[in-house]
């Protein structure tokens, strides 16, 4: 168990220097993103997030790959109309087509938890 937990961090550190050293797009020229959202496994609760606060799946929180911490995003479901604001405190998702990976009751909010999966915008607050 040790190893598998050192070897996320890894790579979620991997992740975090190469999220730093990219030009962030998103952050520069647009301030909506337009893709596939994700929320977090149960597993994940408690973990330490790249922020280094302590994930919590009831806590209205998300992973984007590129955006500063502490940042407020809208997440829009186009197809319901569903929105839900939260706060970037992690990197990720890892997943091609991915945009942003939601804790789960902002996947509540959005009334994705049987899917996995919605199309979402994600629009800069602040």
């Amino acid at each position: 168990m040790g190893a598998q937990k050192r070897l996320i961090r890894t790579i979620c550190l991997a992740a975090v220097v190469v999220c730093s050293a990219a030009n962030s797009a998103f952050a520069h020229e647009t301030e909506t993103q337009e893709g596939v959202a994700s929320f977090y496994s149960d597993r994940f609760q408690g973990a330490t997030t790249a922020s280094g606060e302590p994930f919590d799946q009831q806590a209205l929180t998300a992973a984007h790959p590129s955006l500063p911490f502490g940042s407020k995003v809208l997440v829009t479901r186009p197809d319901t109309g569903q929105e839900v604001e939260v706060l970037i405190n992690d990197r990720g998702p890892f997943v091609q087509g991915r945009i942003i990976d939601l804790s789960k009751r902002a996947a509540v909010k959005l009334g994705m938890l049987r899917r996995g999966t919605a199309p979402v915008m994600v629009t800069l607050l602040d």
